[in-house]
């Protein structure tokens, strides 16, 4: 008689068969398999999110426009403010800052027409604030310049793109209207602008740009700009959009035409087509001068300093990315904000402000003695204003 064995010992033992009765795998390889599988879609969310991350990082990075403002003026331009040093741990930068901040069509083309702003052949910028955040970065003030200002724009470098528009455009008034003294701004054969006695504030940058912009209000307040940041028509409207709209009220009914806004005086939540035709109104309000164009736009600085406090951004990813978006693809900065980082770190130091720790003044003027259409700084006070932000 002959007895089945198994082993090489033929000795049988743990792993020999048993009749009727299948072969068992051990209780974990299940669950290795599962655990595997799990660790490489694991993986793969990773690798996805970090690809979507890096993209999106790229995306509005790639937005931002930029301009060497620093190299092209050189060491010809006001002083840099001085800073306290401080034993603070925070890593983000805390002394006083200026920044010209300018609204600007020069991305113009159709939609800023549609929207009311300029032709798609011309670049204008309608609004110039200086925001000027006090050392500690808790309190700011903004200081708006009238367009219709007179100055004496100085000789300037050209802007390397210039303004989306002709170079030498004497064009910086409303649709319609007649500019200035027809100055062209045209150069000196270098590369310059021409110095212009008596001209509009706002031709500055439609003859040099950016640059020239920069250049005529250092000239002009004697107070260095540290950094510039320009943001077209078109992408305002699309920012208060992304932040669910804001919230305003109005003392008087505005019917503008040209804006193309009709709103009764009360309080309403403004979308951003309607928020951007109250910054654009002047017809429609007081006597139709820039300066009561100015109260609207303040009013709509606070109301955004508002909004963006009372919007949760980091509890909802989508909405931070459609302002991120938003607000990327209508800027234009110096080389020292030109990078998603930098422009982060800027917002962060700032988050103390709100609408109840930030001011707003308009530089004093009184009317131009040769032009009631136009007005000129009004001395001292301009001067005491001016040094009250170095």
């Amino acid at each position: 008689m002959s007895v089945g064995v198994s082993g090489e010992d033929g000795l049988g033992g743990e792993d020999a068969a048993i009749p009727g009765e299948e072969r068992r795998r051990p209780w974990w390889a299940g669950r290795s398999r599962l655990l595997k599988a799990a660790g490489i879609a694991f993986g793969c969310v990773l690798a996805v999110s970090a690809i979507g991350a890096a993209w999106t990082y790229w995306h509005l990075n790639h937005n931002i426009r930029s301009v060497d403002i620093d190299s092209a003026l050189g060491d010809d331009r006001p002083a840099r403010g001085m800073t306290t040093p401080t034993d603070s741990a925070d890593p983000l930068p805390g002394g006083a800052l200026n920044i010209l901040v300018l609204g600007s069509d020069s991305r113009g083309g159709e939609r800023n027409k549609e929207l009311g702003g300029g032709s798609s052949e011309g670049a204008r910028s309608d609004t110039a604030m200086i925001f000027h955040v006090d050392e500690g970065r808790s309190e700011a003030t903004v200081v708006s310049i009238p367009r219709d200002t007179l100055v004496t724009r100085p000789s300037c470098p050209r802007s390397p793109e210039g303004p989306d528009g002709p170079e030498d455009s004497d064009d910086p008034g409303e649709p319609g209207g007649s500019g200035d003294s027809g100055d062209s701004g045209a150069g000196d054969g270098d590369g310059s602008t021409s110095e212009a006695y008596n001209a509009m504030f706002n031709t500055a940058y439609s003859v040099g740009g950016p640059i020239c912009a920069v250049k005529t209000v250092e000239s002009l307040t004697n107070v260095r700009m540290d950094h510039y940041i320009e943001i077209d028509f078109a992408g305002f409207a699309d920012l208060v959009d992304a932040l669910g709209g804001v919230t305003v009220t109005t003392e008087e009914d505005i019917s503008d035409e040209d804006s193309h806004l009709e709103l009764e005086a009360g309080t309403h939540h403004l979308d951003g087509t309607k928020a951007l035709a109250l910054a654009r109104t002047r017809h429609g309000i007081g006597d139709g001068s820039d300066l009561g164009r100015i109260g609207l736009q303040q009013k709509l600085v606070k109301a955004l300093l508002d909004q963006v406090s009372a919007t949760d951004l980091l509890g909802s990813p989508t909405r931070l990315y459609k302002v991120a978006d938003a607000l990327t693809s209508s800027l234009t900065t110096d080389t020292g904000l030109d990078s998603l980082t930098e422009l982060m770190d800027l917002g962060r130091s700032l988050r103390s402000l709100s609408s109840t720790t930030t001011g707003t003044v308009t530089m004093p003027v009184v009317p131009a003695p040769f032009d009631a259409n136009r007005v000129v700084a009004r001395e001292p006070e301009a001067g005491e204003l001016w040094e009250s932000l170095r």
